[in-house]
């Protein structure tokens, strides 16, 4: 869907709004108000400047999760790209899990892409097996292959990522388990339905923004060519690997293959094949489309099969990624984006590399590149290439310093930020670099504050959803914290429930904080737009700060 004309993309402008001062946007990726106990690292951080401002600052809690971010039930967990969607859109969009639960449920999914998909050949479903419903769920998984054996399909092999980041690290046969009981229900009446291959999320496959090819061509070498360990089953390549090393979770779990009696593998995919990767989130689903689809990608796929591939979704809308698919993604128009170039202010948008595609191609609506290059600056910080728990403090004081330089050089009416730590080291489970990180995090905002302050702009910080804040595991009816063996509490790696903080750092006084009664994510883009003079549009979440009328 395209955008509005610029004409009709005009404001009128407000009396009260920020013209040659910066409207700055700090987002502390997966950094959510938590209990404040011993599984909260945002809590036990030493962060005086965090806590200085939700002690002397106005600020409230938002919504990051579920239905407030466009999700299908708010026992869904929010994560960067839906957040980063409603933070840009100002509105609430229903998002990929809940498109493709209507799409399934109703049959809209298997349309003309489905039928040419499984018209001969193997049927070969790529993916990630859990319930996390951030990247896929499993029950999407099930539907694929109930429809696919209705539909008279008689080979179907899937390859498996497993988890361990958006459910707990070592849950993969929770899913593998019912997974492998349904193929083989299903293999009968001359239908030949198994697994053939698999390995963890951050192993293999699952790369984005091409930080790390070589995640895609050990994936490729796994899924297409058959390569890696040989297993009788998909279960019992688990367990053994995780007898191997009693310290590997889900996520890095190695590529292994599924073989036969003789040793050979099951489901390699062949000329005429039909693939699905049936993720429905865009960042993680991009390079592995691009291989499967013979785009010139990084990697060595030698004599490529021939094959019918599709996605769940359409990944990226402007490089059309996947060029078939079964399910529209949702059509996110007249982001805060658009109406900010289209009314002559100017944007500056930076992160490191893991974040990167968040504060430009996420919070645009889904569109990669420039909204209007003469009015726009994005800049990437290439991240490292090591475990994020053995660097804690990642990038945060390039970006950082990417950032000051905007808001002192005078020439951005909008700078925004992503500041990765929380999220991505906290999805590592580790406790204690999870608090260090968060001391970096709290000394870089501590310099936005100054920075932000001498040019005479607005800070506002804020975050995409929860992750840090809540690390272990607990009990569902009493929130107490699950313990193991020794005491210590048992990791968590997913995404939280929990509230996000809004702060407004306003030096001038000119800005009151003024939330709705049910404030979330969606309320920053009219925020935004009301900072930068602009009155936003009578369809947008309303904004969380007035002008104060004494002044």
């Amino acid at each position: 869907m395209s955008d509005a004309s610029t004409s009709s993309l005009r404001l009128s402008p407000l009396p009260h709004g920020l013209r040659g001062r910066p409207v700055v946007l700090c987002i502390l990726d997966g950094v959510g108000l938590g209990r404040r106990d011993d599984g909260d690292a945002v809590a036990r951080a030493n962060t005086p400047c965090l806590d200085r401002l939700l002690a002397e600052r106005p600020h409230c809690a938002l919504a990051a999760h579920g239905t407030a971010v466009g999700l299908p039930g708010d026992g869904d967990m929010g994560n960067s790209e839906v957040g980063h969607n409603a933070l840009g859109s100002g509105r609430v969009f229903q998002q990929g899990a809940s498109l493709v639960d209507a799409a399934l449920a109703s049959g809209s999914a298997f349309g003309e892409t489905w039928r040419w998909l499984t018209a001969e050949g193997t049927l070969h479903l790529i993916g990630l097996l859990s319930d996390g419903n951030v990247h896929s769920h499993a029950a999407h998984l099930h539907a694929l292959i109930r429809r696919a054996a209705a539909d008279g399909v008689a080979r179907v092999r899937v390859h498996v990522l497993t988890d361990g980041r958006d459910v707990e690290e070592r849950s993969a046969l929770r899913y593998l388990e019912p997974l492998e009981a349904l193929l083989i229900e299903l293999s009968e009446d001359g239908r030949d339905y198994r697994v053939a291959s698999g390995g963890g999320r951050m192993r293999i496959t699952m790369d984005r923004y091409e930080a790390d090819w070589g995640m895609v061509q050990r994936g490729w070498d796994c899924h297409v060519r058959g390569q890696g360990r040989p297993f009788p089953s998909a279960s019992e390549a688990v367990r053994a690997l995780y007898d191997a090393d009693p310290k590997v979770n889900d996520q890095w779990l190695p590529a292994f293959v599924i073989v036969d009696e003789a040793g050979a593998p099951v489901g390699p995919i062949r000329d005429g094949d039909g693939v699905l990767l049936f993720n429905f989130r865009g960042d993680r689903a991009i390079e592995l489309s691009k291989a499967l689809e013979g785009r010139d990608v990084p990697i060595d796929r030698g004599d490529a099969p021939a094959v019918r591939f599709a996605g769940m979704m359409q990944y990226d809308g402007d490089e059309q990624v996947p060029r078939r698919f079964l399910v529209d993604p949702p059509a996110i128009d007249r982001t805060v984006g658009r109406y900010l170039a289209a009314n002559g202010r100017t944007t500056f948008a930076v992160s490191e590399t893991q974040k990167y595609g968040h504060v430009t191609y996420f919070f645009n609506g889904n569109r990669s590149g420039y909204l209007d290059p003469e009015r726009e600056r994005y800049v990437c910080v290439p991240s490292r290439d090591q475990p994020f728990e053995q660097i804690p403090e990642m990038e945060a004081a390039a970006v950082t310093d990417a950032a000051i330089e905007a808001i002192r050089s005078g020439d951005w009416d909008h700078v925004r930020l992503n500041l990765a730590n929380g999220d991505m080291v906290g999805h590592t489970g580790d406790f204690d670099a999870t608090v260090r990180a968060m001391e970096v995090v709290d000394a870089c905002v501590a310099r936005l504050v100054t920075a932000t302050e001498a040019a005479g702009g607005v800070l506002l910080v804020t975050a995409d959803h929860g992750n840090a804040d809540d690390m272990v595991q607990r009990d569902k009816k009493t929130g107490a914290i699950r313990r193991g063996t020794s005491g210590a509490p048992v990791p968590r790696t997913s995404h939280s429930l929990n509230p996000v903080p809004f702060v407004l750092v306003d030096p001038s006084g000119r800005w009151v904080l003024d939330p709705p009664a049910d404030p979330g994510l969606a309320n920053v883009g009219a925020t935004l737009l009301t900072l930068c003079g602009l009155t936003p549009p009578a369809d947008y979440r309303p904004s969380l700060v007035r002008p104060r009328e004494d002044r």
